[in-house]
């Protein structure tokens, strides 16, 4: 499908790339209807998830209700994935991978982790997934 350009920018991302959905533009970045507008009175919608965070050879599982903030404080190489859920999550998370715990919230990145992050990663970006869980929380 041939993504079009629109006029003015998402009001949700800010994104120029729409898409064509049952005779909607969707911006193609988070989902947002276009000629929807995010209502400026109501707060944003806090959406919980579990960051997978990489420094070297070790990943760093932790869970935010604003992950912006969250890992603009956390020294990283990269954002591997995120995944929707809270506090319960990350505390299952941490026990499936407690084998290769290296202390507190960080873990060695094995085959094992690494298929794990595979796994939870449907786009190449884990903010566009981000933005859409947004965009959902939003449009309910």
């Amino acid at each position: 499908m041939p993504r079009i350009t629109l006029p003015d920018p998402c009001s949700l991302c800010g994104r120029l790339e729409a898409d064509r959905l049952v005779g909607r533009l969707v911006c193609a970045w988070c989902g947002w209807r276009r000629g929807d507008a995010p209502d400026a009175d109501l707060p944003r919608p806090v959406v919980e998830v579990v960051y997978y965070l990489r420094f070297d050879r070790r990943v760093k599982i932790g869970t935010s209700g604003r992950p912006r903030q969250r890992l603009a404080a956390i020294r990283h190489d990269e954002l591997l994935a995120f995944e929707p859920g809270g506090r319960d999550l990350e505390q299952a998370r941490h026990r499936e991978f407690a084998s290769i715990r290296e202390g507190g919230e960080w873990f060695t990145l094995t085959a094992e982790l690494e298929y794990h992050v595979a796994a939870l990663r449907t786009t190449s970006d884990p903010w566009q997934l981000y933005a859409r869980w947004v965009a959902a929380a939003m449009q309910r």
